[in-house]
């Protein structure tokens, strides 16, 4: 197999996101079974999701992604991934992988995939965000995660808790209320990987300076880290 046929296999290469520190793998926002419902939700984590809009929607058009869905069923899509990941290029932190910074898991038989994929790829640690907590629970009845994935549970709400899951960790998003759990920084973080104080980003804020200057990852791994067992993000 080589790099053409592998991206071919899959529907496109791996994603390479402006902000995160690894490289990842995306699907149509408009194809998440609960993200679509709950985008329509005020309040909800997904209403207004970024994955539908900006250069998300400038230059991956959604109704354009529908045949990389499709191709979740391709009989070669674990090796295909296996080998992008194995071969990644030089840009990116080559020891850690995001699924999905769109998109989510779309049925059993695709988390069963990934989780394979995860397997093939031992040196990686991979980190799964999903709001299909039946798929997940369903995969749990009959076998246990990979060590080098770990899979956090969406909240879909704002400042509310996701359910706990056995092997599972989460993630919130926090507006009103206090953070649940580790506080994620990347929304004071600039891409020199530089944390502001909040005061430094509250006045970037008021000059509306923000969301090109701010958002990075910078050195933190922590959405990668089994033992944290809440990730909260700031709404902002």
């Amino acid at each position: 197999m080589n790099r053409s046929e592998a991206t071919s296999i899959i529907g496109s290469g791996l994603s390479q996101t402006s902000k995160m520190p690894c490289y990842s793998f995306n699907l149509s926002a408009l194809h998440c079974r609960t993200g679509s419902k709950l985008v329509k939700i005020k309040g909800s984590v997904c209403y207004g999701c970024y994955a539908l809009k900006g250069n998300y929607a400038r230059y991956k058009h959604p109704i354009n992604m529908k045949p990389k869905t499709e191709k979740i069923n391709h009989p070669l899509w674990v090796p295909s991934m296996v080998y992008l990941i194995n071969h990644q290029g030089n840009q990116r932190d080559k020891r850690y992988f995001r699924w999905h910074d769109s998109g989510d898991i779309q049925n059993l038989e695709h988390l069963k995939k990934i989780a394979k994929v995860c397997k093939l790829t031992p040196e990686v640690k991979h980190w799964l965000p999903t709001r299909e907590y039946k798929i997940v629970r369903d995969f749990l009845f009959w076998e246990s995660f990979p060590d080098n994935l770990t899979v956090r549970l969406s909240a879909h709400m704002i400042d509310q808790k996701a359910p706990k899951v056995i092997e599972c960790q989460t993630s919130t998003v926090n507006k009103n209320k206090s953070a649940f759990g580790i506080n994620c920084n990347s929304y004071r973080t600039n891409k020199d990987g530089k944390v502001l104080s909040e005061k430094a980003f509250q006045g970037l804020a008021k000059q509306e300076k923000t969301d090109e200057d701010l958002g990075h990852c910078g050195e933190c791994r922590l959405c990668w880290d089994k033992s944290i067992d809440n990730i909260s993000y700031k709404y902002h």
